[in-house]
């Protein structure tokens, strides 16, 4: 274990608390000629926490970050809530394709995570959309029909995949945290900026 990983297993156990101050911008595609648009654009704030810990492991896999992240903007289900999930363990079949046993626990890495001197730097390398297992999300509402928002909005939030690329970097050590995160939603509709400011408990 380098000098930088090991520096970052005192972190392990760490619980962050405070402020997210959130501005995302809201884009449809109602223009006439089906192209993208701004439609709104919103700023709040929410609780927020961060949580690290030793990381993961999953089937024969341990994932290659300094530390797993978890961090959460307000309730999952209230609109504008934020979640980032560094991995994830997923449970899947104890046999493969030919019918020969495995772990049925299989490791799923999201964030490329780096850390070193008290500077976090990391950055969302895979959604896992395709496997249905989306956990980098922004809960955002949505129209009950596209383009109609006279007709009103789905109940509760809609949660959007985060993209590729999204990123979280600033100051991060065993007492306080100065992050700063943005990105956008892989479907194009949201993109986001926020600002944490935490304190270890």
């Amino acid at each position: 274990m380098s000098d930088g990983a090991s520096d970052a297993s005192a972190l392990w156990g760490k619980a962050y608390s405070g402020t997210a101050d959130v501005s995302v911008d809201i884009y449809d595609f109602c223009n006439a000629d089906g192209s993208r648009r701004l439609a709104d654009s919103q700023t709040y704030s929410l609780a927020s926490t961060l949580n690290l810990s030793r990381p993961r492991t999953g089937g024969d896999e341990t994932e290659d970050n300094p530390f797993s992240l978890l961090f959460a903007a307000g309730d999952p289900s209230q609109a504008g809530a934020v979640s980032f999930w560094s991995s994830a363990v997923s449970t899947t079949s104890g046999q493969d394709l030919a019918g020969n046993p495995r772990d049925p626990h299989l490791l799923l890495t999201y964030w490329d995570v780096g850390w070193s001197d008290g500077e976090l730097d990391a950055r969302l390398t895979d959604p896992h959309v395709q496997e249905a297992v989306a956990l980098n999300l922004l809960n955002w509402p949505s129209p009950v029909v596209a383009c109609r928002s006279d007709l009103g909005e789905l109940p509760g939030g809609y949660p959007h995949a985060l993209a590729s690329g999204t990123t979280f970097a600033g100051q991060l050590d065993g007492s306080t945290a100065s992050l700063t995160a943005e990105g956008t939603s892989t479907d194009s509709l949201i993109e986001f900026r926020f600002e944490f400011q935490g304190t270890a408990s």
